[in-house]
């Protein structure tokens, strides 16, 4: 199997340095390809399997890098410019162009949610990178040497050149060592245009933020996903209180309906152990009169059989009304028990509530003060750059002058010297 072109051997050692002092941007895995260099049709498989794939910021050459490391040995060092696309050509499959190192990348990715996260970064390195050359700073340099691509454009495109031109350069060498040699110590002013290039800087260099790669409009999606998160919680906690409470109040009616039914059952035992009271009374009277009238013993027997059983189903009624009452009572007591419960659980929830409004206040009252927070320095973030813009705009009209002075100090000593070669 042909196998992908290997990277330079300073680009690889570039790459294992820039891996040891910094951390990575974000990193996802992904298996790695390589176009062929003699068809640049097909892809060559330059990892064994799915491997790291991550974007660096590399702070000492102020560049944005992607670099895939497998085992120790760099897959990837690709140094992102403005001028750089990334392509999806399938739903799990992109590639980019990387001029510099001559060939094409191409990424597998196991799912089409890391190809989506990987493309959306890939963008906002590419817009940082375009930022970083609009105010000015220095261009992506790969191994010490800037990249020509990117300053072709601001560069301005040199003149004929002179004859002589080692005279020129011998003078203009003493010149600068002149100037250096009389340099003076740097202004207030000065200072400050530093202060404020480093602030910049700390503001935009994620390697240097706390937070990584935070912004202002980071932070606030931040703040609103944490009010969404508390929110869904309080509601969840809410439903739960809603749905217990109803528990105890179906469990209520359950308890009264048999209370009743207790209660009315007791009512009907009573009346009946008075009518059997009643009738044991008239049996007792009635077998009375008739020891007294000397009846018939047989009548005699047979009503005191009838008295007899009249009493064993009176001390039945007796024991089952009080079995009776000993229940109505434990269902009342059960009953007061819930009725407590419902009391304190609806005056739990309606703690709960205030306690939930009150924080939800709060909370909100601390996420506007930090949108204000967030909105003042991104405002004074603006104005810094826009005046460090001017400052820029200003130093390439005073770079302009002194190059159009220059380029005449430098006709009028051309023209002294054919006169003097003439003469």
């Amino acid at each position: 199997m042909k196998q992908p072109p290997e990277l330079h051997p300073q680009l690889e050692k570039h790459a294992q340095d820039v891996i040891a002092m910094e951390q990575p941007i974000f990193s996802v895995r992904a298996h790695v390809f390589q176009i062929d260099p003699e068809t640049k049709k097909n892809w060559l498989p330059s990892s064994k399997s799915a491997v790291p794939v991550s974007y660096y910021y590399d702070s000492a050459r102020n560049t944005y890098r992607i670099i895939s490391v497998e085992g120790s040995k760099a897959i990837i060092n690709s140094t992102i410019t403005p001028n750089m696309a990334f392509t999806k050509t399938s739903q799990k499959f992109g590639q980019w162009s990387d001029p510099r190192a001559n060939t094409v990348y191409g990424l597998g990715f196991g799912t089409e949610a890391d190809l989506a996260k990987f493309v959306e970064k890939f963008k906002e390195v590419k817009d940082l990178t375009r930022q970083q050359m609009s105010q000015g700073q220095s261009p992506p340099t790969v191994n010490g040497q800037t990249d020509d691509s990117l300053t072709s454009s601001a560069t301005p495109t040199p003149r004929e050149t002179p004859p002589n031109r080692g005279i020129f350069h011998t003078r203009s060498s003493s010149l600068t060592s002149m100037k250096d040699a009389n340099q003076q110590p740097p202004s207030a002013e000065q200072k400050e245009n530093v202060n404020l290039r480093e602030r910049r800087n700390s503001f935009n260099n994620p390697g240097n933020n706390a937070n990584g790669n935070t912004s202002p409009e980071n932070q606030l999606k931040y703040e609103n996903d944490r009010l969404k998160l508390a929110l869904a919680q309080s509601s969840s906690n809410a439903k739960k209180w809603e749905v217990e409470l109803q528990t105890l109040k179906n469990n209520n009616a359950r308890l009264t309906a048999a209370l009743q039914e207790s209660t009315s059952n007791v009512e009907e035992w009573k009346k009946q152990l008075a009518a059997y009271k009643d009738e044991t009374g008239r049996l007792k009277k009635k077998v009375s009169d008739l020891e007294q009238s000397g009846g018939n013993s047989e009548q005699v027997s047979a009503l005191e059989l009838e008295l007899s059983e009249a009493n064993d189903r009176v001390e039945t009624l007796q024991r089952d009304n009080k079995y009776k009452d000993q229940e109505v009572d434990r269902l009342q007591q059960r009953l007061a028990e819930m009725q407590t419960r419902e009391t304190a659980n609806g005056n739990l929830q309606g703690k709960l509530k205030v306690d939930q409004v009150k924080g939800l206040e709060e909370e909100n009252r601390s996420l506007h003060q930090k949108v204000h927070d967030l909105q003042q320095l991104l405002q004074d973030y603006r104005s810094s750059q826009d005046q460090e813009k001017a400052e820029v705009v200003q130093m390439q009209d005073q770079l302009g002058s002194k190059l159009t002075e220059l380029y005449e100090f430098h006709e009028q000593i051309m023209a002294t010297l054919r006169k003097e070669s003439q003469s």
